[in-house]
């Protein structure tokens, strides 16, 4: 299938704009509200707080910033010498003989990739969410494929 737009130069990453603004505004949100409630506390108040407890809030929030970190990082870096997937705090190094297909369903999470193995992967660099930015995104890395996987035969 011909490439709907140019592919981009390389090296190019690409990478999710709603998910990162989301996780951006909701944890300064989330981080924001916990201290003013807290401060909005009488002091006797924060006092009834034993250690533990006031650990095991900072623990909750620093696992959200660990998740939410995950989620911002994953991208997909396209090089001349191959793919780096990276998905919260896993990567996945493909060469480009080894990928078969890129698809972006309607409604689906994030792109999924079909490797010449029979497999998939997982593509959260490029989210659902980001609608028609998305959908260019595909068009673009299907089109490195093509370019970076083209024979002779073209088979």
């Amino acid at each position: 299938m011909p490439a709907a737009s140019e592919p981009p130069a390389l090296p190019h990453t690409f990478r999710p704009f709603g998910v990162r603004v989301a996780v951006a505004v909701f944890g300064v949100l989330l981080f924001g509200s916990t201290l003013v409630i807290w401060f909005a506390f009488p002091a006797n108040v924060r006092d009834q707080f034993t250690y533990f407890q006031r650990a095991t809030v900072i623990a909750f929030g620093l696992a959200a910033a660990a998740a939410g970190y995950a989620l911002a990082r994953s991208r997909v870096d396209a090089r001349t010498d191959g793919l780096t997937v990276v998905n919260g705090y896993r990567s996945r190094r493909l060469d480009w003989n080894e990928i078969v297909a890129v698809t972006l369903r309607a409604g689906s999470p994030w792109a999924l990739m079909d490797l010449a193995d029979g497999t998939t992967v997982s593509v959260m660099g490029i989210q659902g969410s980001d609608g028609s930015r998305a959908v260019r995104q595909v068009k673009q890395l299907r089109g490195i494929v093509e370019e970076r996987t083209r024979t002779e035969r073209n088979d």
